[in-house]
């Protein structure tokens, strides 16, 4: 069986910097752009390396991947269904009952804020989940006094 060994954090940045070099054309100069994005949202973003190399964004949980394709950019949204698109970014795998995407193309123009909101929004589902405990713990401590 051949497991392998997960990639730090700084391991994983490095490689996402590799990816956007290698591509060298539209598509590293928008995974860049897009990262940038990713990370002013959220200074608490974590970068990994997963699957079959693909960059990874994560707090509390996969906030979103940045694939690239031939024609497309993809960021894909690990809980995108449950969350709220007023901008209307997503605009691939709306089929699915969990993930959604946005495509970007060569020539599309990124709407920084929309997206910052849309991350902000995917971390904050992320951290909901893991927060429960807490509160109840602080009410029945309360009760007992």
């Amino acid at each position: 069986m051949n497991m392998k060994k997960p990639i730090s954090a700084e391991a994983a940045s490095e490689l996402i910097d590799e990816r956007i070099r290698e591509l060298g054309d539209w598509r590293g100069r928008t995974l860049a752009k897009v990262r940038d994005i990713i990370h002013e949202a959220d200074p608490e973003i974590v970068e990994e390396w997963k699957w079959m190399d693909v960059p990874v964004f994560s707090h509390g949980g996969i906030v979103c991947t940045g694939e690239t394709y031939q024609k497309v950019v993809k960021m894909t949204f690990a809980k995108g269904a449950a969350l709220k698109d007023p901008a209307h970014l997503f605009n691939s795998s709306l089929d699915g009952n969990v993930r959604r995407a946005i495509d970007i193309r060569e020539g599309d123009k990124i709407d920084e804020a929309a997206l910052k909101n849309l991350i902000r929004a995917a971390v904050a589902l992320n951290l909901k989940g893991k927060s429960k405990l807490a509160p109840e713990r602080r009410r029945s401590a309360k009760r007992s006094r």
